[in-house]
């Protein structure tokens, strides 16, 4: 038995602390005490403790008590906490999916003898893992990946909800995506190149472009074609773009009646009653992860990964968190278990390229009811 402690008691954080609570000694932390009297109420063996991520000197003295970090902070705070993670020389598993270059932090992991596994989630995560293991296979050519997390019930206008806040989705909606085609990287507008995709019990999908593809763009230059694409309800995306192109996403504020304030936060506020997902409404993660490539005879092979989830009803557990999740927590016991050693910083498709790890992770989560069926 291992002593973690988990920093964030989000969806996601909150399902991670209660799953390694199975085996280990976990600590959860939050700056938000209901937060954590929620999780503490799910499972009573979890030692819970308000913690401010941003006090650094704080953060240190608490984590090296403490044989693992697993990180699940806001995508904002994600990187800087990362650093000072490291900077403690303490092992860590991260699903912060901040905007910044996990790589840049690699010379100081390695320098600290640390190992940092990061992106260990649904997208990125699992489809990088398999993109990792394939490409020790294969002379690969083509990756792509198709995914989302929608509502059971569609309900008007926008037939979304969101396990985390909308300021991140909405960050999607406008970082420029960037696609690798034909060797080259190529910047695209998000919300466009809109295709419906047909998926079995879901029926028709509308995926759009997303920057998604984050540390593969460095990781596998050698391979010429790669796009991700997020998936949502047939209609969403034509409501976003209106919101986007007529300014609601601004970030320049605005004087309203003597009041400074940004069109975004405005909007976040508004969409936060619209998009938040009740702690027990249904709802499912769709993913496809596609690749090609030639075997050592030189024959083309098609490979499709395709997986469907849902809300688990007897858990109470969300879908993003369970796939999200229950990945890192994978990551977190084999890595305790002594099967990935290396130090330095590794998002995950530098982790699935072993074969032991891959099969790791792919029986983890059907231990959990979470399947990735190849066609």
């Amino acid at each position: 038995m291992s002593d973690i402690i988990v920093l964030g008691a989000g969806m996601v954080g909150s399902a991670m602390a209660i799953d390694l609570a199975k085996k280990h000694k976990v600590t959860l932390t939050d700056i938000d005490v209901s937060a954590l009297n929620r999780a503490k109420s799910k499972q009573t063996n979890l030692e819970v403790m308000t913690l401010d991520v941003t006090d650094k000197r704080i953060l240190q003295e608490t984590i090296v008590k403490h044989d693992l970090v697993v990180c699940a902070v806001p995508g904002f705070l994600g990187f800087e906490t990362l650093r000072s993670i490291i900077e403690a020389e303490m092992n860590v598993i991260d699903i912060s999916f901040f905007p910044e270059n996990s790589l840049e932090l690699d010379e100081l992991a390695k320098e600290k003898n640390v190992t940092a596994i990061v992106d260990c989630g649904v997208a990125p995560g699992m489809d990088n893992i398999i993109l990792g293991y394939y490409n020790e296979k294969l002379k690969l050519t083509d990756f792509e990946c198709l995914v989302g997390g929608l509502p059971k019930v569609k309900k008007w206008p926008f037939a979304y909800k969101a396990p985390f806040s909308p300021i991140d989705v909405i960050e999607e909606y406008t970082r420029p995506a960037r696609y690798v085609e034909g060797g080259k990287t190529v910047v695209r507008e998000p919300l466009t190149d809109c295709e419906y995709v047909e998926f079995d019990k879901v029926g028709t999908l509308e995926s759009f472009n997303s920057d998604g593809l984050r540390s593969i763009i460095y990781t596998m230059p050698h391979i010429p074609n790669m796009k991700e694409k997020t998936l949502r309800y047939p209609g969403h995306v034509e409501y976003i773009r209106v919101l986007k192109e007529s300014g609601f996403f601004d970030t320049e504020k605005v004087n309203i009646n003597g009041a400074e304030v940004s069109p975004l936060d405005f909007s976040c506020k508004i969409l936060f009653k619209e998009w938040k997902l009740g702690e027990v409404e249904e709802e499912l993660t769709v993913m496809r992860v596609s690749l090609k490539g030639t075997n050592d005879a030189g024959e083309t092979e098609d490979i499709v990964y395709n997986l469907y989830d849902e809300f688990d009803p007897i858990t109470q557990t969300s879908s993003m968190a369970r796939t999200t999740g229950y990945t890192a927590t994978a990551a977190a016991n084999m890595f305790l278990e002594g099967l990935f050693t290396e130090k330095g910083v590794f998002p995950p498709e530098l982790v699935g390229k072993h074969e032991t790890c891959f099969h790791y992770f792919i029986k983890y989560l059907e231990e959990r009811n979470i399947f990735y069926v190849k066609d």
